[in-house]
């Protein structure tokens, strides 16, 4: 780990690659919180906490996703669900093959690591990072896999040498950044000559902004997040059997009729069910930010980034950009 720190991660402050390991006596360390790594060039100084370094303040903007994350730490993975919702979305999007071996990846907004698991099954190395402390939750579900290095970081200020990766990827993240086409920006840089990036973001349509959310957001997002998730716990369990009967009368739409996320239709167990209801109704009504864009705006940031071979289209999440780095 400390040789990938030296060989690829960057000073955020200075943008210096004289980073190292800092090797204080024990008693120094339980002084100073832990281990860290120092800038040799401005001084500059990255806390390691559970092993992965924290290259942003304890608290930020994302703060309800960590909070989201790390009580749902296992919910959405394949591994748990037994259903492989998260493989089957990741491969549709990116259309990538499952044999990544000798790439490296960059996973942008990495949550408890849904995606990181089917990621890091491909045999490619994979940084993966989350501006919340979701990645403590992500540890914990990927800590066995050596091919894995985490950290938490800025999107838009990301502390890695710019064209360092062979792909690059973002699901479902960019809508809640405060400024999406910035955020983007900052990914495209990562990518190396040839390589990849790959996004979905939330659509900008009239039809996806008939949701309930986009009406009770203004309310939800200013509400203190344990009153928020206990209020949610308590009631979008109740409301199940209805957008169920909903969605089997009329589809998707019906479906939207209720103010919550439900998928039985995907074929979870009921028990899952009700977690992944609890969690993704959160996940709806908690964000600081949710910025949703149209097809026309992704297709520019691709553009503006210098990227040939665009494909932009709609997905299940909304919309999905991809392009290859000139």
């Amino acid at each position: 780990m400390e040789s990938e720190w030296v060989r690829l991660f960057r000073c955020p402050e200075c943008k210096s690659k004289k980073l190292i390991l800092s090797h204080t006596p024990a008693q120094a360390e339980v002084e100073l919180g832990g281990p860290r790594i120092a800038c040799e060039a401005c001084g500059h100084l990255v806390p390691i906490r559970n092993g992965i370094p924290r290259f942003v303040p304890e608290s930020n903007y994302a703060n309800s996703f960590g909070f989201q994350w790390n009580r749902h730490r296992r919910t959405q993975l394949d591994s748990y669900s037994g259903v492989p919702i998260s493989r089957s979305r990741l491969f549709s999007v990116t259309q990538w093959k499952e044999d990544l071996q000798g790439e490296r990846i960059l996973e942008a907004g990495s949550g408890a690591g849904r995606f990181t698991e089917i990621l890091l099954q491909t045999g490619a190395s994979v940084y993966s990072f989350d501006y919340s402390n979701a990645v403590d939750a992500n540890f914990e579900n990927n800590r066995q896999s050596a091919n894995l290095t985490l950290f938490q970081g800025d999107i838009y200020n990301i502390p890695i040498l710019p064209g360092s990766f062979d792909k690059v990827i973002c699901l479902g993240v960019l809508q809640h950044t405060p400024e999406p086409a910035r955020a983007f920006l900052s990914l495209a840089t990562m990518v190396r000559p040839g390589g990849e990036l790959v996004i979905d973001v939330y659509a900008n349509t009239v039809i996806a902004r008939m949701q309930w959310y986009y009406l009770l957001r203004p309310i939800t997002r200013r509400m203190e997040k344990d009153m928020l998730y206990r209020f949610i716990a308590k009631w979008a369990p109740r409301l199940i059997p209805v957008a169920r009967v909903l969605r089997a009368v009329a589809g998707r739409a019906g479906a939207r009729l209720v103010p919550i996320a439900e998928y039985s239709h995907l074929g979870l167990s009921p028990e899952i069910n009700r977690e992944w209801a609890v969690l993704d109704t959160f996940d709806m009504y908690s964000p600081a930010h949710d910025h949703p864009q149209s097809m026309s705006a992704v297709q520019r940031w691709f553009e503006t980034a210098g990227f040939s071979e665009i494909a932009v289209r709609r997905g299940p999440n909304g919309v999905i950009g991809k392009g290859r780095k000139i």
